[in-house]
């Protein structure tokens, strides 16, 4: 195991120090040594924690979300987006329905995980959560077929601000906006992004690459129309779902509300018990402390992201289990 000497400790807490915040992200964004709080850990624990993220490997699993009516919500992915139903489940005692939409197996792919909860027919977006990412090949094509489905397709095809990729966006039953992105050849996980409001991009960053183990993949500056991007993920983001983060500028977290529909992305590690220890290691907030879940008995554990957008970390095994 590295150990980490005192004196090098103290070396970065003064570099830190005397770095601007917009510039901090490259210097620190891969580890647990964070400024306001490196005293408060002993060395070998953050050391033990970088550890841990390099052996864990991690996989984005499905995102988790609210809708208003269930069988309409499936009709709609499966005419629209081409989704296949993977698995539903009805918990009555518990008096919620989830299903489980996407394009492959979920040993392989990202999923989304549907939630009707008995009774509730609406749900509150709110202005934080910004759209999930759909990889099309052909943007035109996959709109006008999302009209001629009775779709609603709330920006037509044509190119990015700022940019030369085609997109267009359309809004599903429950009202999420679903971003269509253009993309050649073959591709292999649809389900291209999930993007969230932050009010601090570097904040962010570091949160994702140090406490997630996230890569930070590239980031897109647009002065212009006054947004930062960052993408971050656990591969690169032509094969695999990324979260993409949205900084728009002037704007902090207070200027965004979470409502009630979106609830977290989960995400695969080989032992929720060492993941809560790491999160904690690396200044993270534990909102669930590990352990089996009721009725259910996969093991998992939650954090919040500094923004409070909930991870659920799932034991992968467990996970495993529950599709055979």
């Amino acid at each position: 195991m590295r150990v980490i000497s005192r004196q090098a400790v103290s070396t970065v807490k003064r570099i830190v120090a005397k770095v601007p915040s917009s510039r901090k992200v490259g210097l620190v964004g891969s580890t647990c040594l964070n400024k306001r709080r490196v005293s408060n850990f002993q060395v070998k624990a953050m050391s033990g924690a970088e550890d841990w993220v390099s052996q864990d490997k991690r996989r984005m699993l499905h995102a988790v979300y609210r809708v208003g009516d269930m069988d309409t919500y499936i009709k709609y992915m499966q005419d629209c987006f081409g989704m296949k139903l993977l698995r539903y489940r009805d918990i009555k005692e518990d008096k919620y329905t989830n299903a489980f939409l996407g394009y492959g197996s979920e040993l392989t792919n990202f999923a989304l995980e549907l939630t009707y909860n008995y009774g509730k027919e609406e749900y509150d977006i709110g202005s934080g959560f910004g759209h999930f990412g759909l990889a099309v090949n052909d943007v035109f094509k996959t709109a006008d077929g999302v009209k001629a489905k009775g779709g609603v397709v709330s920006r037509e095809p044509g190119p990015v601000k700022g940019g030369k990729t085609n997109i267009a966006f359309a809004k599903d039953p429950t009202g999420y906006s679903w971003e269509l992105i253009q993309r050649q050849g073959e591709i292999t996980e649809p389900i291209a992004q999930v993007m969230l409001r932050v009010g601090d991009l570097d904040r962010s960053i570091k949160f994702y690459t140090d406490v997630l183990g996230m890569k930070l993949i590239r980031t897109r500056d647009n002065p212009e129309y006054k947004y930062t991007l960052a993408f971050l993920g656990y591969g690169d983001e032509e094969n695999n779902t990324v979260f993409e983060l949205t900084y728009n500028y002037g704007k902090d977290s207070t200027n965004y509300t979470k409502g009630d529909a979106y609830a977290q992305v989960a995400i695969s590690t080989k032992d929720v018990y060492k993941t809560a220890e790491q999160i904690k290691a690396c200044g993270g907030t534990v909102t669930r402390e590990p352990g089996p879940v009721p009725g259910i008995g996969t093991k998992i554990v939650a954090c919040t992201d500094p923004d409070g957008w909930k991870v659920v970390f799932v034991d992968e095994k467990d996970f495993e289990a529950e599709l055979e």
